[in-house]
């Protein structure tokens, strides 16, 4: 088993290995958009562990990057003619940055998330590009109530409660309908990707909880998906061979991506706490308190013209208290994805991590 900060070929899986080796003779460059992210410095990682050229785009220089052999090129996703100079060359998109997060303005979103991936599709058929991965969200379906075993026959959203929701799902739709038989494109939905080296959902939870503000929001445990880190990058390089078949199966479609191991928000919570050696949280606050500290928070922050995120909004409070996991059964049929690395061994390898950085 691999683990994320010392990753190399020979300590790779049996199957990370075959499907390394089968796309290092498909593609002679790789083009990976948000390098630096999570998602991005890891799929970089793999691709570098079989030798394959990658170029990263991003915002920022990640000396760690340079140091695996990453050609790295900053840029802006908004400008059109960097982007379009940075992919010349290569054969295979990852486009993984988006801005996330739960609050902003709608400019904010849709610069970077629509007309950036409005950029990159333009930057494909310019260099005749015949093949790109882009990284969505299940956000893009959620409209505040739970999702209990969906799959991809769940409409988007009507209404969405933050703007990096609706600018996901305008993206994903622009980037599907962009689908050909020159250019082939998948989108995949992985949600909550935690593990080590995790910027997001782990820190948060340890920070929160040392500072005694962790509290697990509504009456009722609901069931949530994750996807450890080397499974969602098995899964997008999966979706990149798939694409490469004449009859590639999930071309022009979106896929949701877990563990396929739901879990108690609250036993998720608590897992991650135990592999930081912190006490386990138990106290709970209700929905409509939640929900109401959320509106109140938006209203003072848009009145302040505040641009940090706010502890709570009314997003977070609907998604701490709905539940969320998927039906991944057409990723499982259309390109053979299956969790690598289980909950539990993800766990360890965590809780390994915490204890030596």
């Amino acid at each position: 088993m691999s683990t994320f900060e010392h990753l190399n070929f020979t300590t790779l899986l049996a199957e990370q290995k075959t499907v390394l080796q089968q796309l290092s003779s498909q593609v002679n460059t790789v083009f990976v958009t948000g390098a630096g992210g999570f998602l991005g410095t890891a799929l970089c990682k793999y691709l570098r562990a079989a030798d394959i050229k990658v170029v990263g785009f991003s915002r920022a220089h990640y000396p760690h990057l340079q140091a695996l052999g990453v050609k790295l090129i900053q840029g802006d996703l908004q400008d059109q003619q960097a982007v379009i100079s940075a992919m010349k060359g290569c054969d295979l998109v990852f486009h993984v940055a988006s801005k996330a997060g739960v609050w902003g303005s709608k400019e904010s979103y849709f610069g970077p998330n629509v007309q950036g991936a409005d950029n990159i599709i333009q930057a494909c058929l310019i260099h005749n590009i015949k093949r790109l991965v882009y990284t969505s969200t299940p956000s893009v379906t959620f409209s505040g109530k739970d999702e209990s075993g969906i799959d991809e026959s769940q409409p988007y959203a009507e209404k969405f409660l933050n703007y990096y929701g609706l600018s996901k799902a305008i993206a994903e739709q622009n980037i599907l309908k962009a689908n050909s038989n020159t250019l082939k494109t998948v989108a995949l939905r992985p949600h909550l990707i935690w593990g080590p080296g995790d910027p997001h959902l782990v820190p948060r939870v340890i920070e929160r909880a040392k500072a005694g503000k962790l509290k697990l929001v509504g009456k009722t445990n609901k069931l949530v998906d994750t996807i450890y880190i080397d499974n969602a990058v098995y899964a997008h390089l999966l979706a990149a061979i798939e694409l490469n078949k004449d009859t590639s199966k999930n071309a022009g479609k979106a896929y949701f991506l877990s563990n396929d191991e739901p879990i108690f928000m609250a036993t998720m919570l608590n897992k991650i706490l135990t592999a930081a050696k912190l006490d386990k949280v138990n106290s709970r606050v209700p929905v409509s308190i939640a929900y109401m500290l959320g509106t109140t928070l938006e209203w003072w922050y848009l009145r302040t013209n505040r641009s940090d995120e706010p502890i709570m909004t009314r997003f977070v409070a609907k998604q701490l208290s709905t539940s969320h996991y998927f039906n991944i059964s057409a990723a499982k049929t259309d390109f053979n994805y299956k969790a690598l690395i289980s909950l539990d061994q993800g766990m360890a390898i965590l809780a390994d991590y915490l204890h030596n950085k």
